[in-house]
């Protein structure tokens, strides 16, 4: 039987269910447990910043974890470049702090209030430590184990791996949501948020949507054996007919 690998699905700030997942996955596979975040760290959340500092500090601590990028670590990352090249960030930051994208949530744990980024830019990057930019950028597009590929958003139906476009990887919905067809390995994805996590026979998706205050559930999977853990032990997670 292939060994477990744990999968935490979008977190957007949401430190209190980062450290929730984290205890039952410590529970089912011990403190060692390898373990990927699907990415989509940031954002909406009341406490982006301490999701990234726990992860820093697990990754330096030597936990056994892969990080992958979502699209709000990605325009949060874009944010902080205009602002280390003094192009500003207004152009890249008005969407972000806009609408239901969350930005705003993420620069008040900072301790900034949008205006204050948009106007003063040495301010963002005093506010985000150094360690948090070179983390952030340091993200990986994707993470490909056994018969699993785990990825952020999914990918781009038919094309090898090799030449998936890296704005699929964290943005991609349709045509990827709705092709039927065997990808070769099983994707494992969050980015689009769902009631509850479910198994499409060539895809798992795993956002069950707390970026909008629903729990976070952390899943595992041996081999394309996957469960949902709970606060009571592991839940099958098994083909939708």
């Amino acid at each position: 039987m292939a060994d477990p690998v744990y999968v935490v699905p979008d977190i957007h700030g949401q430190k209190a269910g980062l450290d929730a997942a984290l205890e039952m996955i410590a529970a089912d596979g011990g403190a060692g447990a390898r373990t990927v975040f699907l990415g989509d760290l940031v954002d909406r959340g009341p406490d982006s910043r301490g999701v990234v500092q726990t992860l820093l500090d697990g990754l330096s601590a030597g936990r056994d974890w892969i990080v992958l990028r979502g699209n709000h670590d990605q325009i949060f990352i874009d944010v902080l470049d205009a602002a280390e090249t003094g192009l500003g960030p207004e152009g890249v930051a008005l969407g972000w702090l806009s609408g239901n994208m969350g930005g705003a949530a993420t620069l008040a744990c900072y301790g900034l209030e949008p205006a204050q980024a948009l106007d003063d830019p040495a301010a963002l990057l005093r506010a985000v430590p150094t360690a948090h930019r070179e983390f952030l950028r340091a993200l990986r597009w994707h993470h490909a184990e056994g018969d699993l590929l785990f990825v952020h958003a999914g990918i781009r139906p038919g094309v090898p791996l090799g030449r998936q476009d890296p704005d699929d990887l964290i943005w991609i919905r349709e045509p990827f949501l709705s092709d039927r067809r065997d990808h070769g390995p099983l994707i494992v994805h969050g980015h689009t948020p769902i009631e509850f996590p479910t198994h499409y026979g060539n895809r798992v998706d795993l956002d069950a949507g707390a970026g909008w205050g629903r729990p976070l559930i952390p899943a595992v999977f041996e081999g394309r054996d996957a469960w949902m853990l709970t606060e009571t032990g592991r839940a099958p997670l098994v083909p939708a007919v």
